[in-house]
């Protein structure tokens, strides 16, 4: 389970990692474009590590009924050659997923204002800018526009932070070390 955790981890941390820099730069200077390879590039890592994380997280929820239903077998099912394996598939699966969702998107016409209004490059916000019907390609939503964006910003954001901490939190060994950290700089 720490295995997967320590993934998960890490594609939030990447999470952070692709919109921020990208982010922070529209925010100080939002005259600045952005390159179509380099807006499809960040939607393409984007992309890699959102379906990396839903195949991590079942890949951890297999981990899971392994452990609950074959207790005695755990250890033989779930040895470190198959948690390696669900892994690398995780992640060779994600970015695979993701490459044909570019390759489809990079297909369309483009036409119009080349302006996302968006923080970063996210697909629905390109897909706005196609010329084409892209109506099946991206979901209804009943917010404006502009509170998708906060809420956007909020998962990306926040989430992508605080979840590495709330994975380690959960587990009672770093719990034990942050106590006994804590009280060191208490006593001191």
């Amino acid at each position: 389970m720490y295995f997967f955790l320590s993934h998960l981890a890490t594609v939030d941390i990447a999470y952070a990692c692709n919109t921020v820099p990208q982010m922070l730069v529209n925010l100080l200077n939002p005259a600045k474009p952005i390159s179509f390879a380099g807006c499809m590039t960040q939607t393409f890592l984007f992309l890699t590590f959102a379906l990396t994380e839903c195949l991590l997280l079942l890949m951890m929820s297999y981990d899971r009924y392994v452990a609950i239903c074959h207790p005695l077998f755990c250890h033989v099912i779930m040895s470190w050659s198959v948690c390696i394996s669900l892994v690398v598939i995780s992640w060779a699966c994600g970015s695979l997923l993701a490459l044909v969702q570019m390759v489809l998107v990079a297909a369309l016409p483009f036409c119009g204002p080349h302006e996302i209004n968006h923080f970063f490059c996210e697909l629905v916000s390109v897909l706005k800018l196609a010329c084409a019907d892209t109506r099946y390609m991206s979901p209804k939503s009943r917010h404006p526009e502009e509170q998708q964006k906060i809420l956007f910003l909020f998962y990306i954001f926040f989430n992508s932070m605080l979840n590495p901490l709330i994975y380690s939190l959960r587990n009672a060994e770093v719990k034990g070390a942050l106590r006994r950290a804590l009280c060191k700089e208490s006593h001191s």
